[in-house]
């Protein structure tokens, strides 16, 4: 492992520490008996207190420091004094420890006293401190300019993702992104916990990945030698309880859909489903309506939520609009009726890309969502879908070609979908095997036929409506972030491409095709001074990492950095 200068100079701490009988990682309990929200909210001149943190700043001078302790809930001033904390002759844990062996990033106990600066400044004098944790690496703090301009921030994404420990120590509003995300699941629970539902738990692992059309990531049992797939939803398994005899059900479910991946979308996501005896979709608008009012009210104290240029208004009502009539409203097709063939023309009319393994609902579900979905910002729900779209949805009572479901739209995004549930088990036969037919044509989204649900729908199902809103989408909209990265604290990443330690032959070649990025194999040569052998080991190292590439053009070989 290659070590910066930094990291070379912490270690040798580590060392002396030590050396001097401090044990840096110290396994006894540290009696905290305050936070530094409490020391400014309750302050009381005088006061002892004991509290821990991280040492964000310090500005030593001489025998005194101020220094920022950062904890959980925020950032206290300390005051070092060399003659308080070390009132005999032994000056050694100011001079020593405090002054050349701790570092920024340090983990820290204090034990004071709170006293008031002359500038008004909220403070503990230090009587006493206790090294907690000692940081091998450095914090990548930002710093700022006498003009207050912030420099060295720790703002790439890409790093912030990885690193996302480093992230919530050094940027403070990601912090109350994810205290906002709580806030958000709690307040749900809240709700449908105050109806007398029920929080329950399904299984992750499904033999038959249903209730919902996407492609499913695949797992073996060794034990029981079957394969098994990550859920791609909960509805199936929510529904028998149903039968069972709850009336009413709801799951905060991790599923997993082995799909693409962009600024809406996660391999790995949440969502709460519910699922509620003898209502139907008219009824679950009603109450969602009553539930985002109340989470937007929670989280922000307001029912108008800022996201992005935009101000969503998530008091109730909302609109209600049915999907075909969206439709016609946005390309001016009535697709009322239309066939497979007929809507394929439509959608190659409006150049929207579709192929043959689409069916109806495929289609209007692609011509929707390239012409419609991004005109409803402010929440809408998108009724009355065709019934080739939704195989597990009631028969709509007034139009047999329509099922009872709806879509909540926010800001452009799908952030609920729900149904009157579809409880005649002859009807939901036909439908999966409708589904079954779109797999033998290759869309490999369509549902599997869950024999074992059937079952449990020929034992009788009430009349029951049930949601799913996704969480991930609906904490992007209260707390203003349109990536969805931003609201996981791990979301899945590529993997890490390892650092590769150059030898000096190698940084020499890399070097000189930097400026250009190219250049002719022969001058390359000549100008990196290196002979024959040492030439040809360190271009095969630079190929074979693919650092480098080697191109014929004409009757001349040329170069590449790969970089």
């Amino acid at each position: 492992m290659q070590l910066s200068e930094q990291e070379i100079i912490r270690r040798d701490k580590l060392g002396k520490l030590r050396e001097m009988g401090i044990n840096p990682y110290p396994a006894a309990l540290f009696p905290v008996n305050t936070t530094s929200k409490q020391i400014k909210e309750d302050y009381l001149e005088g006061k002892k207190v004991i509290i821990s943190g991280r040492l964000m700043s310090r500005r030593i001078q001489g025998k005194a420091s101020f220094a920022e302790l950062q904890d959980g809930l925020g950032r206290i001033q300390v005051y070092f004094n060399r003659d308080e904390i070390c009132p005999g002759e032994d000056k050694a844990l100011y001079n020593e420890v405090y002054k050349k062996l701790l570092d920024i990033g340090d983990i820290i106990g204090v034990e004071g006293e709170l006293f008031t600066t002359k500038v008004g400044e909220k403070t503990v004098m230090v009587k006493d401190f206790t090294l907690l944790s000692k940081a091998l690496r450095p914090l990548p703090l930002p710093k700022k300019d006498s003009e207050g301009n912030l420099y060295d921030e720790f703002n790439d994404p890409e790093l912030r993702y990885r690193q996302r420990y480093v992230d919530l120590v050094v940027n403070p509003t990601v912090k109350e992104t994810f205290i906002k995300r709580t806030k958000i699941t709690n307040s749900i629970r809240e709700f449908y916990n105050s109806k007398g539902y029920l929080e329950v738990e399904t299984p992750i692992l499904q033999p038959i990945p249903g209730g919902a059309a996407a492609r499913p990531f695949l797992t073996h049992h060794n034990a029981l030698n079957i394969p098994l797939y990550l859920r791609i939803a909960n509805e199936l398994y929510l529904k028998r309880l149903i039968v069972g005899g709850f009336d009413g059900v709801y799951e905060f479910s991790k599923d997993f859909r082995n799909e693409g991946m962009d600024r809406t979308h996660n391999p790995e996501f949440t969502v709460m489903e519910l699922y509620v005896a003898y209502k139907d979709y008219n009824w679950m608008m009603d109450i969602t309506e009553e539930l985002l009012e109340k989470v937007a009210l929670d989280t922000n104290g307001t029912s108008k939520v800022k996201v992005g240029e935009q101000e969503i208004e998530f008091k109730a009502p909302y609109p209600r609009v049915p999907i075909l009539e969206a439709i016609k409203i946005h390309t001016g097709f009535d697709v009322a009726g239309m066939d497979e063939t007929q809507l394929r023309e439509v959608a190659q009319k409006l150049q929207i890309e579709v192929d043959e393994t689409m069916g109806v609902g495929k289609l209007i579900d692609e011509i929707f969502g390239e012409k419609c979905e991004h005109h409803y910002v402010q929440p809408t729900f998108i009724i009355d879908y065709p019934k080739e779209m939704s195989p597990l949805t009631k028969e709509h009572r007034s139009n047999p070609a329509l099922t009872e479901r709806f879509e909540l739209i926010i800001n452009g995004k799908e952030v609920a979908n729900a149904y009157s549930e579809l409880n005649d088990p002859i009807d939901q036969r036909e439908r999966f095997e409708e589904q079954l037919k779109l797999s033998e044509k290759g869309d490999d989204e369509a549902m599997f036929i869950d024999q074992d649900f059937l079952r449990a729908l020929e034992y009788g199902m009430p009349p029951t409506s049930g949601i799913g809103i996704g969480i991930d989408r609906l904490v992007m909209l209260m707390t203003n972030n349109s990536s969805i990265q931003e609201v996981l604290f791990f979301p899945q990443m590529r993997p890490e491409k390892k650092q590769i330690e150059l030898t000096e032959e190698e940084k020499t070649i890399v070097a000189l095709l930097k400026p250009e990025g190219n250049m002719d194999l022969s001058a390359l040569k000549s100008q990196s001074g290196l002979s024959g052998k040492k030439w040809d080991k360190s271009m095969k190292a630079l190929s074979k990492n693919g650092l480098v590439k080697v191109v014929v053009e004409g009757d001349s070989k040329i170069v590449m950095l790969k970089e």
